[in-house]
């Protein structure tokens, strides 16, 4: 988009909040006064507006250079011809859930998850797109790291530990009358961390020394969007529920190829990852508050 484009829009979306103003100044005055409430606190109320400006004064600057780089690495991407498949985006997202991910760093859908692993690597591509890595270095840099790109069986589990038996058959009997497993997790368990996401404990495997070795046994028994009986564990008794399974898989060096150039690549160039790098050359201007940036 140039300047001269984006100056119409402007001018567009300038008049379009005089016409509001004249709309909402010639309403009734009880319906000025009248605006949507998102909080009761009492006898008051947190109207969306309120909100939706704090929003704005707290993260407004970064959510905005945020959406620019979003649009940056998609238009120079396209520029350059650089694709990345969607079977190196699944690639992606099964190391992460199963090597790096934890309770509460997951993006609210599997979709939005995809997406920024899109970004990272159609931005990774970018950065790395005239460097040279020989196939030397990739195949010493894959035996030197073989476990980065092997993958244990892995469960996303949330759990539910009361302190005892009786306590657990009772949440056993709630869900299934059809209770909210994360709502009874938040209001009955004991383990304060996992309680307080919910009941989730992420993905797990049998090398987390973290977790109970039974809660683990009783996950390989679930089926996806199953729970179990009452699990003895340590500290009480424990309901398991598994969210997703992963299985295991080793990943051939033409698998992980391409991936393992952008690192060494990246690691050479010893630069941030950014899209910083491209606004000139995408021609980014942007306005926040009263300041025009380029």
């Amino acid at each position: 988009m140039d300047k001269k484009q984006l100056w119409y829009i402007i001018a567009g979306l300038a008049m379009l909040n005089a016409v509001t103003l004249i709309i909402l100044l010639t309403q009734p005055a009880f319906l000025q006064g009248k605006q949507e409430a998102v909080a009761e606190v009492g006898k008051e109320s947190i109207t969306r507006q309120a909100w939706l400006t704090e929003l704005e004064e707290r993260y407004g600057e970064e959510t905005l250079r945020d959406l620019i780089d979003q649009e940056v690495v998609l238009q120079m991407a396209e520029e350059y011809g650089i694709e990345v498949s969607d079977q190196a985006v699944e690639r992606e997202l099964t190391i992460y859930k199963a090597l790096y991910s934890s309770a509460g760093s997951e993006p609210k859908t599997e979709e939005k998850w995809k997406q920024q692993i899109k970004y990272s690597l159609l931005l990774e591509e970018l950065l790395t797109k005239d460097v040279k890595v020989s196939e030397e270095d990739m195949k010493a840099f894959y035996e030197q790291n073989k476990s980065l790109f092997e993958i244990p069986a892995s469960y996303h589990l949330s759990q539910i530990i009361v302190p005892t038996e009786k306590e657990a058959d009772s949440a056993v009997k709630e869900l299934k009358g059809g209770s909210s497993f994360a709502a009874l997790a938040m209001e009955r368990s004991i383990d304060e961390f996992s309680a307080n996401e919910g009941g989730n404990i992420g993905f797990i495997n049998e090398e987390d020394e973290l977790v109970d070795p039974q809660i683990l046994a009783a996950a390989k028994s679930l089926k996806p969007e199953e729970w179990t009986g009452p699990v003895k564990v340590e500290n009480g008794y424990a309901i398991v529920y598994l969210h997703e399974k992963l299985e295991g898989k080793k990943y051939a060096f033409a698998d992980v190829k391409n991936q393992i150039r952008r690192q060494i690549a990246l690691e050479q160039m010893d630069i941030p990852v950014s899209a910083r790098a491209f606004w000139n050359e995408a021609g980014v201007t942007w306005f926040y508050g009263d300041t025009d940036h380029k």
